[in-house]
């Protein structure tokens, strides 16, 4: 689709597109990585440290806050700040911080008075549990500044599809780190109850590699705003209209005007503070990303404890749960646009539907003989279906507030998303300790789940848009 009249100026945003959607794949794929690498690296903590899940749970429940509220803050830095300068800076601060991962025992005899001391275990909790509140701070960096690239780069009525292309970097980055981690751990005392132990360390260290190379490709790659590139803004995204068949030089002198009223404070609260649809959207991330926390937080342990599968069975287990939310992502974002004319929150209605259900599928089944591998099944398919939810609620909200204010209403509602990780990291780690098994915590999720139907029922007349054409 052309969107300006002149073919050089056309060809050249088109390029300049993928290459930013391509190149803040590929760095949100490494911050991914060097964030659920820790779940991986819980087991060899329990066994190797001495570090109960109640005590991992805390860790998670307290990242998981640190991270929504970093999220929130930086997004609406992230509005305002240039965007290479601040996902490369995150990148490099979390490369440190998974090479100190590694070396945490060594920190905590350094400040306890040494691996025998009364104080060692401790001081070892609370080295990892600051690792972990520093690591997801950092981690908060990284989204932002690829919200508002895409914003600015993506007119709204390919929203849902190109950022369902560019979200399949969550489950890329989640399905990859889950086999190489799972491979890692299970590289220890083969065969022995302490099959991985020792080997937890180099979850950190092989992805902090990664992300100290993946730094440099950023620095290079990775575009700025059109106008930072040279270009004129998208026609049409000015946030009270604006037609789409206007003249290049027109819609930027809109956009110049609309900018400056819209940086305004009380059009900030207006957009996205005090705007009811941007606050459901929260709660509705909230509903997702307490489902996915089973998973991605505790899914190594669940599946080894419940199902009986080994570290690495488990890890291919979530690589093909995270591989079946790309395709659920890409399905979900091509029938937003084609299907529901935009309209994201009717599409999410059925999927949350079909998650709950599928997750009590996987629960009930048997482990053992066909049913097994049926289980397995019904937990991937649940990833298609979650996926797509969390991708279109990030779309919802950029359409709703407009590219100006993309990073601080994606940061917003991953406040509550976060609360959500938090919170189910915390309560599934606790049932599980105080139950002695995963039924309970199976069940609350597929729950909250259900919830999430609820919610997202609740925004069905919702616009498209806020551009004046949705």
């Amino acid at each position: 689709m052309s969107l300006f009249e002149d073919k050089n100026t056309d060809r050249k945003f088109h390029r300049m597109q993928w290459r930013m959607l391509f190149a803040t794949m590929i760095g949100y794929t490494l911050f991914y990585f060097m964030r659920k690498n820790f779940s991986f690296a819980m087991p060899g903590l329990e066994q190797d440290c001495g570090i109960s899940k109640a005590m991992l749970g805390n860790f998670l429940f307290a990242g998981g806050i640190v991270y929504g509220i970093s999220k929130f803050v930086n997004g609406i830095v992230g509005d305002r700040c240039n965007s290479r300068r601040m996902l490369c800076f995150g990148l490099m601060a979390c490369t440190l911080v998974n090479v100190a991962f590694g070396f945490a025992p060594q920190m905590a005899a350094f400040f306890s008075g040494g691996a025998e001391a009364p104080a060692y275990l401790t001081a070892l909790a609370w080295t990892f549990g600051i690792l972990l509140v520093l690591n997801q701070f950092f981690q908060g960096t990284g989204f932002p500044p690829c919200a508002r690239l895409i914003a600015f780069w993506v007119p709204p009525n390919e929203l849902a599809t190109k950022m369902s292309v560019w979200n399949t970097s969550h489950s890329i980055g989640g399905g990859l780190v889950a086999k190489v981690c799972g491979v890692i751990m299970g590289l220890g005392v083969i065969g022995s109850a302490n099959q991985g132990v020792g080997m937890w360390k180099w979850c950190f260290w092989s992805m902090a590699i990664l992300g100290a190379l993946g730094l440099v490709t950023m620095w290079f790659t990775l575009p700025g705003t059109p106008r930072e590139e040279g270009l004129p803004d998208l026609p049409g995204t000015e946030a009270g209209g604006g037609r789409s068949g206007a003249t290049a030089e027109a819609a930027a002198l809109r956009a110049d005007v609309q900018e400056s009223v819209m940086r305004s404070r009380p059009s900030a609260w207006r957009m996205v503070f005090l705007n009811p649809v941007i606050w459901m959207l929260g709660l509705c991330n909230f509903m997702i990303n307490a489902t996915r926390a089973l998973v991605a937080d505790w899914g190594p342990t669940l599946l080894q404890e419940a199902k009986g599968l080994t570290s690495s069975e488990a890890g291919t287990v979530i690589m093909f749960f995270e591989f079946a939310g790309i395709a659920g992502m890409l399905f979900a974002g091509w029938a937003t646009d084609r299907l529901f004319g935009g309209r994201a929150p009717r599409l999410c209605v059925f999927l949350m539907a079909l998650t709950a259900g599928l997750l009590a599928a996987f629960w009930f089944l048997p482990a053992g003989g066909w049913t097994g591998p049926l289980a397995m099944a019904a937990l991937c398919t649940a990833g298609f279906c979650l996926y797509g939810p969390q991708a279109l609620t990030g779309v919802t909200a950029t359409n709703t507030s407009t590219k100006l204010f993309a990073g601080t209403s994606i940061g917003f509602i991953s406040l509550f998303s976060y609360v959500g990780v938090s919170v189910a990291g915390k309560v599934c780690g606790s049932l599980a300790q105080s139950s002695g098994g995963w039924h309970l915590p199976v069940m609350a999720i597929a729950g909250v789940a259900a919830v999430g139907c609820m919610l997202f029922l609740c925004l069905w007349n919702v616009r498209a848009n806020s551009y004046g054409n949705g």
